[in-house]
């Protein structure tokens, strides 16, 4: 059985675990939060629909927001447009990951789907620290969950309606080469979270679980929260072993989730 670290927000995305507290974005309630290991939560920013999360190599938070279609930057004290992303994605963009040279790697949803458009290939962007806009790599379907490696060599990014895990060669100035499929999904993922051994944890919303996958698709380990959708995960803590699973009752709209407030973060030893 999991523990309940926190309870009773909207839809929470986008964790990140940094410097002894777990970054999240509360989606729908419009706000980036920080939570300590014993579960007290703070507003640190207010976004409108906040999303991917990470960091400057100044210290600077950068937060996707989704409907607004640009990365914010949040230095402690004043929010600014670090990029605008409009002209570059038609529809909400999504998650995010930052490499430790600033380099933000976004993905954007290709499609209208919250009117139920069919899916539609679209590329992974980069941000570039000064704010720079580029095309990453064509024809994702549905980048979502990404991470990079321990090492910094490559960046892993999960295709939600590919049902797969999407590897890339990653360099100093934040280009991207040898595309390959790092591990075909048994289900469709949305967040992804990498543990020390180089094992990739998996949110799978549709099935109820988080997964631990090797390269090559082979499943480890499964963790099921029945009733709850698996949205996303972090691996952290003290120790570096704890993984902090998004769970929420919703399936991400917006009405329903302020409604209800069923969104949670769960704690498993890993």
């Amino acid at each position: 059985m999991s523990n309940v670290l926190l309870s009773g927000r909207a839809f929470l995305e986008g964790p990140r675990w940094r410097d002894g507290l777990l970054y999240v974005s509360d989606m729908h309630g419009d706000a980036v939060l920080s939570v300590t290991e014993d579960g007290q939560a703070c507003t640190v920013v207010e976004v409108d629909r906040p999303s991917g999360l990470g960091w400057l190599p100044d210290g600077s938070l950068l937060i996707a927001a989704m409907a607004q279609r640009a990365v914010l930057r949040f230095d402690g004290s004043e929010l600014t447009v670090h990029a605008d992303l409009s002209s570059w994605a038609p529809f909400d963009i999504n998650d995010m990951c930052v490499d430790r040279h600033g380099h933000a790697f976004v993905g954007q949803f290709g499609y209208d789907m919250w009117n139920g458009a069919r899916p539609a290939a679209a590329p992974l962007l980069r941000v570039d620290p000064d704010g720079s806009v580029h095309e990453a790599a064509d024809a994702l379907r549905m980048a979502n969950g990404m991470v990079v490696t321990s090492d910094d060599s490559t960046l892993l990014v999960a295709e939600s309606v590919g049902k797969s895990i999407t590897a890339f060669d990653l360099a100093a100035d934040g280009s991207l080469s040898n595309r390959r499929v790092w591990a075909e999904l048994p289900d469709y993922p949305d967040g992804i979270a990498i543990d020390a051994a180089g094992e990739v944890w998996v949110a799978c919303p549709v099935s109820d679980k988080f997964i631990r996958v090797l390269e090559g698709g082979d499943v480890t380990r499964t963790i099921d929260v029945p009733g709850r959708r698996a949205i996303a995960c972090a691996v952290g803590g003290s120790d570096g072993e704890v993984l902090f699973m998004l769970t929420s009752t919703t399936q991400g709209g917006r009405d329903e989730s302020r409604q209800v407030l069923g969104a949670a973060v769960e704690t498993e030893r890993v």
